[in-house]
């Protein structure tokens, strides 16, 4: 067992702050001794080393409190959530210092254009690649042929409307570099669609919810799971942006409102589109 003061020194978090996630319940000691002195045990130690992982992300902490205690994640889920977001990072880094350092020789300016003839043909490929069978042959039923339904697609993303949204997805991503590693890279289908599972979950509790203020805790910590899962799923550091785009169109479009409202109930989607805006503006 350890003492506040030797976990401090041990992890380098003030003693502090370590009084202050056992009062909100984030990381609460194994026992205290007889002089009320808090004891911590290497279980204790092995959730702190989460939180201060999760908090390197500037996640706050009543999500990271919402993370840690949902009972659909184990340890080893939440490790690889966080190996992920850390390999991400990464790469994003290392994108950055390619990028400062092609510009310091004059080599490069950063591009955030929308996507040319030869990328749209790479993200085609790389999706193809990633397909089922069974998704293969959806396409092959509908136009004809993988070759039809490629010319189609190459034709389509040419055009003004998809070239807008082009626009809107490197701006989501940050950078032409990190949307076009994700659209490269997707997810293990397993992966995401245990993803989006855990989406429907949290929409679902959103919805049994919605007679609550959008501004309680338990909606917004509800919302910042959305959040955290969102990220994983798109593979992006800030879902910000996106999320807003959706907030909007589940108050404003009836179309959506109409098949989540079936799935949800009367008045969900425009609850959680109102939940989700309330979240982010007031980050």
């Amino acid at each position: 067992m350890r003492t506040v003061k030797e976990i401090s020194k041990l992890t380098g978090i003030s003693t502090r702050a370590l009084r202050y996630y056992d009062e909100i319940g984030l990381l609460i000691p194994t026992q205290k001794s007889e002089a009320g002195y808090r004891m911590y045990d290497d279980k204790d130690l092995e959730k702190l080393q989460q939180i201060l992982f999760f908090r390197e992300f500037d996640i706050p902490l009543k999500e990271i409190k919402a993370i840690i205690e949902n009972p659909l994640l184990d340890r080893n889920q939440i490790l690889q959530m966080q190996r992920k977001m850390l390999t991400a990072k990464k790469k994003r880094l290392e994108r950055l210092i390619e990028n400062i350092d092609d510009i310091l020789k004059g080599e490069h300016e950063m591009d955030y254009t929308v996507f040319g003839k030869t990328e749209i043909e790479e993200m085609y490929n790389a999706m193809e690649a990633n397909m089922t069978a069974e998704q293969r042959q959806l396409f092959i039923d509908q136009y004809g042929s993988m070759a039809e339904w490629k010319k189609d697609f190459l034709e389509k993303a040419s055009s003004e409307e998809v070239q807008k949204n082009f626009k809107k997805v490197v701006e989501w991503y940050g950078s032409k570099e990190a949307a076009m590693e994700a659209s490269m890279h997707p997810e293990n289908q397993d992966i995401q669609l245990s993803y989006q599972k855990r989406i429907a979950s949290v929409l679902q509790k959103l919805a049994d919810s919605r007679e609550k203020n959008v501004e309680s805790l338990e909606i917004r910590s509800l919302i910042g799971e959305y959040d955290f899962v969102t990220k994983q799923l798109y593979q992006m550091d800030d879902v910000s942006k996106i999320n807003l785009e959706v907030a909007k169109e589940y108050q404003k479009n009836p179309q959506i409102q109409k098949v989540q409202d079936s799935i949800y109930g009367e008045g969900a989607t425009s609850f959680i589109g109102r939940a989700m805006e309330s979240f982010y503006q007031k980050q």
